[in-house]
């Protein structure tokens, strides 16, 4: 996977991923990551994360999972199909400003992670969801931690500067 800080996605954000055909007309399922989950429809054309690829998309209605929606170019269940698991990356220009405690998950990943005191904890590798809230998930000296994005448990997101500190709880480190 490319490190999304540089190539051809170095100013794009991934805002969604096929999950499958829906239908046999080339409709596709869709998970959005959008925290109003039509907004995808919003932002103008989505790339694949190579951005070879350009879709413009229409939505069509709610499904088990996700939205359904209709892709430029793909008319046929076959060409849905072929796109299951592609990723979806819209222009970050086109995205709206986030006020200033909010962040595009793409904008943590990578970041150093530090405890209060200056201890390296490690980098966020990436942030998951499962529905409790988000977590960042950081690699480094020697093991992986999953700590939840709260305000308690990180206290400070320096974009400029490239850095989180964070207090994980008890046990945690």
């Amino acid at each position: 996977m490319s490190d999304p800080k540089s190539g051809p996605t170095a100013d794009r954000v991934c805002v969604g991923v096929i999950a499958g055909a829906f239908g046999v007309q080339g409709e596709v399922r869709l998970k959005s990551f959008c925290s109003t989950p039509e907004d995808i429809a919003a932002y103008g054309p989505l790339w694949s994360e190579d951005g070879t690829r350009q879709f413009k998309l229409k939505l069509t209605r709610p499904v088990a999972g996700g939205l359904g929606a209709r892709l430029t170019g793909i008319t046929t269940k076959e060409e849905a199909d072929a796109l299951k698991g592609t990723a979806l990356h819209v222009d970050r220009k086109r995205l709206p400003r986030l006020p200033d405690d909010e962040f595009y998950h793409a904008d943590l990943i990578g970041l150093e992670v530090r405890d209060p005191g200056g201890k390296l904890l490690g980098t966020v590798r990436a942030v998951h969801n499962h529905g409790a809230g988000d977590l960042l998930e950081i690699s480094g000296a020697g093991h992986d931690l999953l700590l939840p994005f709260t305000h308690a448990a990180v206290p400070t997101v320096d974009l400029a500067a490239g850095r989180i500190v964070a207090d994980p709880p008890e046990g945690l480190d």
